[in-house]
């Protein structure tokens, strides 16, 4: 909200105050001789406010002053071509929402907004021949955003630390901080060249502007690290089962793991219950809270439990009993 939408607030609530005063004045309960809840003040100059008049406007301007200290940094202060030597703007700041996003990202746009997409807001930055675009996506949550990062960076390629993950490569540069992530590619065409200097600039002064949570989902290290190839946050339908709303999969050289957190226990048994209606034929077995394993239709060897409000299992492993034997190592280290 910017100063002058506060503006008509404020002078209402100086009303607002003054309309409570005069109210006060008519109520019973004074003691003979006062005319006013305020305090007995000396006469007042001419033309100058009483203090019944001037006190609630004191407290709007003190309000004001304090509004303007602690107004929030412009939610474009991350867009600037200056952060890198040498580079200025070209063309307009960009600006999406899910209803247009589609006019920039064309057939890619599903695949944020089914991160719980928000809003984009971009520029394209131009060194000589070079043109850098910067794109930060907000979305609705620190997991939407580390999901994003997730699905768009290269498995093969390390992490680096730069909010709650990054990956720089020669061209481009994406990481994720609270609920925001971020992407800056070279778009001009170059096929060769190495623009990691320039990208780790931006990156360096876009980061600390924005707010939010610098740590990789929790859940993601309750996996097993060995023989791991990937892990990542699936928005909707984990193992293509419409039932697990929302969750993480790892890959593994043989199989994936699974992690869905319910909002409560009870949630989590009623998940379980269609599960297993979902499945038919599961053989129970004595694992965490309850569990169940079977050889199912495109999952193969399948094991699920329950612990707490979590659902985990694993997948697409020879048997049913060996997915029960790596569902229990992964039970072992989820809190």
């Amino acid at each position: 909200m910017t100063v002058t939408q506060r503006l008509p607030r404020l002078f209402n609530f100086k009303r607002l105050g003054f309309a409570v005063w005069k109210e006060a004045q008519s109520k019973p309960g004074l003691y003979p001789g006062m005319t006013s809840v305020m305090p007995m003040s000396p006469a007042k100059r001419p033309g100058a406010l009483a203090p019944e008049e001037s006190f609630p406007f004191r407290i709007i301007v003190a309000l004001f002053c304090v509004t303007l200290v602690v107004a929030p940094v412009s939610a474009q202060a991350y867009l600037d071509c200056h952060f890198a030597p040498g580079f200025d703007q070209t063309g307009p700041k960009r600006d999406y929402t899910p209803d247009n996003l589609f006019e920039y990202r064309d057939g890619a746009a599903e695949g944020y907004l089914i991160f719980s997409f928000g809003r984009m807001q971009g520029i394209d930055c131009k060194s000589g021949s070079t043109i850098l675009s910067i794109d930060v996506s907000d979305l609705t949550d620190a997991d939407s955003a580390y999901g994003m990062f997730a699905a768009n960076r290269d498995p093969q390629q390390p992490i680096q630390k730069i909010g709650m993950g990054a990956q720089l490569l020669p061209q481009s540069l994406l990481f994720a901080k609270g609920k925001y992530f971020v992407e800056i590619i070279e778009t001009d065409g170059s096929t060769d060249s190495n623009q990691t200097a320039a990208l780790q600039v931006f990156a360096a002064k876009i980061e600390p502007l924005l707010q939010g949570r610098t740590t990789p989902p929790e859940e993601l290290a309750w996996f097993p690290p060995e023989n791991q190839d990937s892990a990542k946050l699936v928005p909707e339908s984990v193992l293509g089962l419409k039932i697990l709303k929302r969750g993480y999969v790892a890959k593994y050289n043989q199989g994936q793991a699974f992690i869905v957190v319910e909002q409560s226990p009870e949630s989590a048994v009623e998940v379980m219950s269609r599960l297993r209606a979902r499945f038919g034929d599961t053989t129970p077995i004595k694992l965490a809270d309850e569990a169940f394993q079977l050889k199912a239709p495109y999952l193969d060897g399948l094991c699920v439990f329950r612990k707490g409000r979590t659902i985990a299992g694993y997948a697409n492993l020879p048997d049913a009993q060996t997915a029960a034997t790596q569902a229990a190592v992964l039970a072992a280290r989820i809190p």
